[in-house]
């Protein structure tokens, strides 16, 4: 990312909560920068927001559209540890990596790292996750300073290094495993007829040149 893209994810509040319409903060400042997307899509950063990206992008100020939501003063998730089952699917969803746990073991919030984004709300099966005001009547950028931003674009992009990296982990365990098995394929099948074992040797390599062409593209977008 170069240019006006990135000068625009510098003024973006980095909350990571996809309301602009985007997977990420830096993809709605791709769209911006593409005329994809309007500059009044952040409801994070409110009026005061927009007004940053007006001056960027030379745009004019305009009201935030409500159809993404609206400014509101800064929240920050918590967990009632009575209710929590472990299922993980908010660790999974949170981008900051704020929440702690694992499975079947309670979850915490590290309120610290929230952003507020909500997006582990809807996937929790137990609604156990509830929002708490931090910052009474401010909101948007009065709510929110450019210190708490740029520590949760650092560690989005740290959970987004760890999710990549532990995908290529996964997959390399998956190709051993693999690989042990087509080593020896007759042991590992209930079939002895050698067109059926020739016909499963296949579905095995192409699965993994599959694999291995997945596993070198992860490795290719991490660095």
């Amino acid at each position: 990312m170069t240019g006006l893209a990135e000068r625009v994810l510098a003024a973006l509040p980095q909350t990571q909560c996809t309301r602009c319409g985007y997977p990420d903060c830096a993809a709605y400042a791709q769209a911006i920068e593409n005329g994809e997307a309007g500059i009044n899509q952040c409801p994070p950063g409110g009026a005061q927001g927009i007004e940053r990206l007006a001056r960027l992008t030379g745009k004019s100020v305009s009201q935030l559209s409500p159809s993404h939501g609206l400014e509101g003063p800064r929240n920050v998730v918590f967990i009632d540890e009575n209710w929590c089952i472990g299922c993980t699917l908010c660790i999974k969803a949170c981008p900051t990596d704020a929440i702690v746990g694992s499975n079947k073991r309670m979850h915490t919030v590290l309120e610290t790292y929230c952003t507020g984004c909500e997006l582990c709300l809807p996937v929790c099966p137990v609604d156990c996750i509830e929002l708490e005001n931090t910052s009474a009547t401010a909101t948007g950028w009065a709510a929110w300073s450019p210190e708490q931003a740029e520590q949760a674009r650092s560690r989005y992009q740290a959970s987004i290094q760890r999710r990549q990296r532990e995908h290529v982990e996964n997959s390399e365990r998956l190709e051993q495993k693999a690989q042990l098995k087509l080593a020896d394929l007759a042991q590992h099948s209930q079939h002895t007829d050698p067109v059926i074992l020739d016909q499963k040797r296949a579905v095995i390599e192409a699965a993994l040149a599959r694999a291995r062409a997945q596993r070198d593209a992860a490795k290719k977008n991490r660095n």
